[in-house]
């Protein structure tokens, strides 16, 4: 019996003779693919600009992102995961920073005990307007390339798959 043959009984892969076939391609199928695909790539692009735009206000994107969720409001980190679809505890490893550091605060919860609110301090609203000195330029050019029509007409496909995947996941978690 040779190396990969043991490797692959181990690892419980079965010989490819005995895979099964995939479902049939379906035109729809490959269009949500090469969506999905281009959202990778276009993702990795924007982490990069928003890393460097970040940097302006002395921040990463990460931190810019959680203390975008609490610049109209405090919110615990729980809230602030869902709005910015990141886990909670990727959050409190963040908001623990950010508080560390002086640019947000905790405070008490009226509605909760022991889940504590996140605000920006005055020093992070500073850092999110140094952010914004940048960011807006760069929004204006970007935007003004690609067309108002075609970013709205792209922000109604995404939000649609937004729903339609959070609906799918839903059916999946109650199999």
């Amino acid at each position: 019996m040779s190396a990969t043959s043991d490797i692959a009984r181990d690892t419980g892969v079965p010989p490819r003779e005995s895979w099964p076939e995939p479902p049939p391609r379906t035109d729809a199928a490959d269009a949500l693919t090469d969506v999905v695909l281009t959202t990778f790539r276009l993702h990795g692009r924007l982490m990069e600009v928003a890393q460097e735009l970040a940097a302006s206000g002395g921040l990463t994107a990460a931190w810019w992102q959680v203390l975008g969720g609490v610049l109209d409001q405090p919110r615990s980190v729980a809230e602030i995961g869902r709005r910015m679809g990141v886990t909670r505890q990727g959050v409190r490893r963040v908001a623990d920073l950010l508080v560390e550091r002086g640019l947000a605060e905790y405070r008490p919860n009226p509605s909760h005990r022991r889940a504590k609110l996140l605000a920006c301090t005055d020093a992070g609203y500073w850092a999110i307007r140094r952010i914004a000195l940048v960011q807006r330029p760069w929004a204006s050019r970007i935007g003004t390339e690609v067309g108002v029509d075609e970013l709205r007409g792209a922000l109604a496909t995404m939000e649609r798959l937004v729903v339609v995947l959070e609906a799918d996941r839903a059916i999946l978690d109650e199999e």
